[in-house]
């Protein structure tokens, strides 16, 4: 940019020299005619500085609009590789806890045993965490932009749905589980952090169907929650990220106890100890990503009609 206002300034500068003149003090007094042709030069010589600045004027906004055009090119630029990264970390974990239950804690069955329990971690891993993260980013994928965005609001909607029924079919494997061994339920603090989310995420889908799709819905109440419908969403990721944290570090807790199964015990790092351990260093990291995004305002999709417009698909 310093180099292209430098460049318009030197052109300015030599025009508007090569356009100046004035009469000598030692020139001979002008006649009657030459008064006239020397107004008449003058006059165009005004003229012309008046199209150099123009010009100048013009060459400026040229060069402000192709840095503004650069950045935001780099802004753009720098989104997709944070996408990219969270798709990537996102696919990571889904990887690997697939891999903890189906080599260490034997595969999957639905059966009541232990094989139905795993079904918990992968399916809650795959819907609240990993669905949710990319639900919740779509809409600052600048491809959306120039769209309309009804079809994004019901992509939206779609992956949470599928991120909701998921992580019930989770919760129904690990009290199924439980009720066939008798094992308490909702004890844990894991419990407790995993249920409240689960519920809240229910609501929050349900209120967000209701509000920002139902066409009869008032503009001013979406405007109105909107806010509250961002915020929520941005928590309740928060909390399926304490969820599982806790419930990879409780299950760790209770199958390596290094007597039982001929394990080692979870204080010696066993190679099942490391993957589990890597996956919540992975699932913390998504969130992160999905945090660095959604909290970046320049990525942030513009509203292409008032908030307060009655909604039409």
């Amino acid at each position: 940019m310093v180099i292209l206002l430098a460049h318009s300034f030197a052109t300015l500068s030599y025009e508007c020299l090569t356009c100046t003149g004035r009469l000598y003090p030692w020139s001979a007094p002008l006649t009657e005619t030459a008064q006239r042709e020397t107004g008449t030069t003058l006059h165009r010589k005004q003229e012309s500085s008046i199209s150099i600045i123009s010009r100048f004027a013009h060459r400026f906004k040229a060069a402000l609009g192709n840095c503004a055009s650069l950045s935001r090119m780099m802004s753009i630029t720098h989104f997709y590789i944070w996408y990219f990264l969270c798709m990537g970390l996102g696919l990571a974990s889904v990887v690997c806890v697939c891999l903890w239950n189906s080599h260490w804690r034997g595969g999957f069955a639905w059966d009541g045993s232990s094989l139905q329990f795993n079904w918990h971690p992968v399916l809650m891993v795959t819907g609240m965490l990993v669905l949710y993260g990319n639900g919740a980013v779509l809409y600052r994928v600048p491809l959306t932009w120039g769209e309309n965005k009804l079809p994004w609001k019901l992509l939206h909607a779609a992956l949470m749905l599928v991120a909701l029924i998921l992580s019930v079919i989770g919760l129904c494997a690990v009290f199924g589980n439980h009720n066939v061994s008798n094992i308490p339920n909702l004890y844990s603090l894991h419990s407790w952090i995993g249920i409240i989310t689960s519920v809240l995420f229910a609501t929050q889908w349900a209120a967000g169907m209701a509000v920002f799709l139902v066409p009869c819905s008032a503009g001013s109440l979406r405007k109105l929650l909107k806010p509250q419908h961002v915020w929520l969403g941005g928590s309740l990721m928060t909390l399926c990220i304490a969820a599982c944290i806790s419930g990879i570090n409780e299950k760790l807790f209770f199958v390596l106890k290094g007597n039982t199964n001929g394990s080692l015990p979870y204080s010696q790092l066993p190679p099942e100890a490391m993957l589990g351990n890597s996956l919540g260093v992975l699932i913390v990291a998504f969130r992160l990503v999905v945090l660095k995004i959604l909290s970046n305002h320049e990525w942030q999709r513009p509203e292409n009609q008032p908030l307060d417009v009655p909604y039409a698909p």
